[in-house]
């Protein structure tokens, strides 16, 4: 089972990835953005030594950039491999996933070749999983998802924990590795659409030609462009799209001309899309298809100048990113929820609880007309304190000023049903979860856990919260109870966790205890679980055996 700190390391690890990506969309020329491919290795993968091996036109590969030792970058740096040692390393050792592993034990043969290389000596592991000096790891770049044009490799060495990388390190390392093709595809793109912006402007006499490989350059780009008006009543309009855009929004060309991107762009983005600059700017967004889809893309605007009049069209590279918001997305559940399970987990739940519970104890009001005051302040006083005679706006009051919206979480009285409604923090463990896991195993036991957990879900309403804190701790999460109802979900919970579980055409019996517990404004998130908790073990004490038993 995994470690409670996992979810905050993976989330801090998701985080650092997201980042060095982004930088990747940073970098203004070809040569910043191979070094910054390279400086991401070292600052956002946990890696010492990063390099970036680009293909030549000859098919060799070169030393692009390096970073992680000065020393190294020094000597290697422009140092070209010739394709066929590079192609015998991408099929030695072995393949994770689109990764190549070399280990020390194989990779001893390839001290001789003609890449060039660069490494320290070191003792020999202690350990299996540790990192050998001479051991290798290689993330090939493709030109085009799917494909295999090998544009580059990345290699790495020394990762900063000293182990070699597990699942997660791989998928990160292979994630930024495909992210970074993307990024020196895309400066390729650039640099040969500036070059071809220039030609535009020289002499008259070149302008042909320059409008030429213009046309080129955008017609076959394989991600999409499209050229907008600027200025006039038709602001925004597209005049020009190429086929790859067509194609990436399913629409006809003779169709997209009667849309501007403000027509296409998701209604929640609209303020994103006019945020956006036009010289320079880029905005992630989503663009609607034909068939009424929307899609996450990049936009990138540059001017296209007109030598008499000035800017007049707006060129536009749209890039498809819905492959990496949807892993952005599935590593953002990943973080924040239980692997075994599904469920929510640790992290996930307090974050949940902290945002319904703030620092400001909550006073009972004892008026209809205080209870408006404590819901929304006090209209007087805030009239009196937040603006002055003059009707300039003064000091506004402490504690968190007038018209705060925010809705007190209080604990109803469990010996007087006065109609208060609650959340309810219901901490339940389960009885007799480790003797199934003694007597059949972990496999049975995870099975229980799964199956606990679908029950707990099913008994719960729609916006309430079941999370996994970790071994067989559970917590929920329901909002808008007095106590008579959390006490009955309490006997729900119990009464649907007791029946019997198969596992490999086995019977097998958990109890559950419950602690009820009450969200109030005023205690942090740990005072509300420990609270919790403390009351499953005083209810767990109270009852006879014969009712924990469980097998």
């Amino acid at each position: 089972m995994e470690a409670e700190s996992e979810p905050y390391v993976r989330l801090a690890t998701m985080r650092q990835l997201h980042q060095a990506v982004a930088d990747l969309n940073t970098a203004r020329s070809l040569a910043d953005t191979l070094q910054t491919v390279a400086d991401g290795i070292v600052a956002g993968l946990g890696y010492e030594l990063g390099c970036v091996n680009l293909v030549r036109p000859d098919g060799d590969l070169v030393i692009a950039a390096f970073a992680g030792n000065a020393a190294a970058e020094a000597l290697i740096t422009g140092r070209v491999g010739s394709r066929a040692s590079w192609e015998r390393r991408l099929s030695m050792g072995e393949a994770w996933d689109n990764l190549r592993f070399i280990p020390h034990t194989e990779g001893w043969v390839l001290l001789d070749d003609d890449v060039p290389q660069w490494h320290t000596e070191g003792p020999e592991p202690r350990f299996e999983d540790e990192w050998h000096p001479l051991d290798r790891l290689y993330a090939p770049m493709y030109a085009s998802a799917g494909g295999r044009d090998l544009l580059g490799v990345i290699s790495v060495d020394r990762p900063r924990n000293g182990r070699r990388p597990g699942a997660w390190g791989r998928e990160a390392l292979q994630m930024y590795a495909s992210q970074a093709a993307i990024a020196i595809s895309n400066a390729r793109l650039r640099a040969n659409m500036q070059r071809a912006l220039v030609r535009l402007e020289r002499e008259q006499q070149a302008l042909r030609a320059s409008e030429e490989s213009f046309r080129q350059a955008f017609e076959y780009a394989p991600s999409g462009m499209a050229i907008a008006e600027m200025g006039g009543d038709q602001q925004g309009r597209l005049l020009r799209t190429n086929d790859a855009l067509c194609r990436l929004l399913g629409r006809p060309a003779s169709v997209m001309r009667r849309y501007s991107f403000a027509d296409l762009v998701h209604p929640e983005d609209i303020g994103t899309l006019l945020r956006t600059s036009a010289e320079g700017g880029r905005a992630e967004l989503r663009l609607s298809r034909r068939d009424g889809t929307y899609l996450w893309v990049s936009l990138r605007n540059s001017v296209v100048a007109d030598t008499a009049d000035g800017p007049r069209f707006l060129l536009t590279h749209v890039e498809d990113i819905e492959e990496r918001k949807r892993h952005e997305l599935n590593l953002a559940h990943r973080a924040s929820h239980d692997a075994l399970t599904g469920l929510p987990n640790s992290a996930e739940l307090k974050s949940r609880l902290s945002a319904r519970i703030c620092e400001r104890p909550h006073s009972p009001a004892t008026t209809a007309i205080e209870a408006l005051d404590a819901a929304y302040g006090d209209v007087e006083s805030s009239l009196t304190h937040g603006y002055q005679a003059d009707g300039y706006e003064g000091e506004a009051a402490p504690g968190g000023g007038p018209f705060d919206h925010h809705v007190h979480a209080v604990a109803p009285d469990p010996d007087h049903d006065d109609g208060t409604k609650g959340l309810a923090v219901l901490f339940c463990d389960l009885d007799g979860f480790k003797s199934i896991n003694d007597r059949f195993g972990h496999h049975t036991g995870d099975a229980v856990l799964i199956e606990v957990a679908r029950r707990l879900s099913t008994c719960v309403r729609d916006g309430d919260t079941v999370a996994r804190l970790g071994g067989d701790e559970f917590v929920v999460l329901a909002d808008g109870l007095g106590a008579a109802d959390a006490a009955d979900l309490a006997v729900r919970l119990r009464n649907a966790i007791i029946p019997p579980i198969r596992v490999d055409g086995r019977a097998v019996r958990v109890g559950a205890s419950f602690g009820i517990g009450w969200a109030e404004c005023g205690m942090t998130v740990e005072e509300v679980l420990r609270s919790a908790d403390q009351r499953m073990y005083v209810e767990k004490r109270s009852r006879s055996k014969v009712h924990r038993r469980a097998g």
